[in-house]
Order: structure tokens, then sequence, then C-alpha cells
């Protein structure tokens, strides 16, 4: 299966909540969209990590991603090295994305910032044919490259190079969001509080993407930002 985008976080949720907008949207466009777990978000205070991925999993049905894959990296403590990178580098030339979404370059989290330079250096390397990775049968992978890597916002609201109007798809961004029953704000819940939990933290979701909507004139999108220059075909092209 090749897709067209593969949507890559470090921990369960990270993609619904900066992300899902854009990939909703280019689902209805008729591209493929895959999503990657580099954990299973066992560290986090609500929940379990067995909870969290059918939570996942059910995200991914909601959103309509063709596949949705959960790796072990260990959750606040991995590193970038090569077993690592060649994990992430196995599931890039298994599914051939032409874009990659990543974490956050910059953010709260240390392990926002890690993962996406794990995730843009793997994107690098999975086009070298000198490294060898092998499929679930044991064959090897030819090499691959996405074309693109863009990084999505998180929690600090950093300046985007650009934006994606998601003003249609608001409702059900939050919709894949709330599948994460155990992690978000429920008034019945007797879990410890965090701050994800509150329903000022899903205000703040829907007001940045408030913000960066307003940057380009619409009501919601969701911001990127990438480290090389964008080329255009037409400038017309450009909101």
């Amino acid at each position: 299966m090749k897709l067209d985008i593969l949507a890559i976080g470090v921990h369960p949720d990270d993609i619904e909540l900066s992300c899902s907008g854009t990939l909703l949207s280019h689902i209805q466009k008729g591209y493929t969209v895959g999503l990657l777990d580099l954990t299973l978000g066992e560290l986090g205070t609500r929940g379990s990590a067995e909870l969290r991925t059918q939570e996942a999993m059910e995200a991914a049905r909601i959103m309509g991603a063709l596949v949705r894959e959960q790796l072990d990296l260990e959750d606040g403590f991995f590193t970038h090295n090569e077993e690592n990178l060649k994990k992430i580098i196995r599931v890039i030339r298994q599914y051939k994305p032409t874009i990659v979404l990543a974490n956050a370059v910059e953010d709260r989290h240390p392990d926002h910032g890690r993962a996406a330079k794990l995730t843009a250096d793997a994107c690098f390397l999975a086009g070298l044919r000198r490294i060898e990775t092998f499929d679930d049968s044991g064959q090897p992978q030819a090499a691959w490259r996405p074309k693109h890597v863009y990084h999505y916002i998180q929690d600090r609201a950093l300046q985007p190079d650009f934006a994606v109007d998601i003003s249609a798809f608001m409702d059900k961004k939050f919709e894949t969001i709330m599948a994460y029953k155990s992690q978000f704000y429920d008034p019945l819940s007797n879990e410890p509080v965090t701050p994800i939990s509150s329903k000022s933290f899903l205000d703040s979701v829907r007001g940045k993407d408030s913000v960066y909507g307003r940057y380009i004139g619409v009501e919601y999108a969701e911001g990127y930002t990438v480290s090389r220059v964008i080329g255009v075909d037409d400038m017309f092209d450009l909101v």
C-alpha cells in the first residue's frame, strides 16, 4: 500500500490535536492517509497504554485513515539512535508516503522536539539504499524518501510557514480528539487533573486554530513549519 500522506506523532493523540483537520480535508479530496505513533504514551498520567491504543484506533476509524501503526519507542526516554531510526525507516519504506507530517520542532513536551528531529532524519535516511531494512517476510526494502516533511504546531504557538484551511472539518477534528476519552475533558472522570484534561485546554486548541485561520482569511486553520524553501508553480495558487 502506498500512502499519499503519513502523519507521525510521538504520542497517541498528537496527530488528532494538531493535524487531523488537514488529514480530514485531504481524505475528502481523495488522498490516502496513514498514521504512525512512535510510542504508546505509557507515561501518561491518565488511562493506560492499552486504553490509549484502543482510543487511537477509534480515532483513526473516525478520521478514515487507511492504517494506523504503533512502534515501541520508550515514552519519555527514547533516543536518537540507529535502532529507532531504522524502526521509522522501515515504516516509511513500507508505505512510501509523498508527504510526512511530523511533531513540532520545539514545544513544551521535550518528546515533541526530539521526535521531530528523529522523524525528519529517518525520512532522509530512508532514501539511502545502503541502509538495509526488511519487511515482515524478511525481504529487503527498497529505498524511499518522502518528497516533503512538514512539522505541525502543538502546544506552543509557533509562527507557521504556511497554514491549511480546516474550517469545514473542525467538528470532525474534535470528534477524533474526543475519541481519547481517558485524556481529555470529562467532568465525570475520577482520573487526576492534567494540563490537557481541562475544558480550557480544548478551548485553546480551537482558539489556536482560529488564530491561524485569521492569518489566511478563513475561520480555522492548522499551521505548519518547514525547514526548506517551498516552491510554487503559480503565485495565484497561494491563498
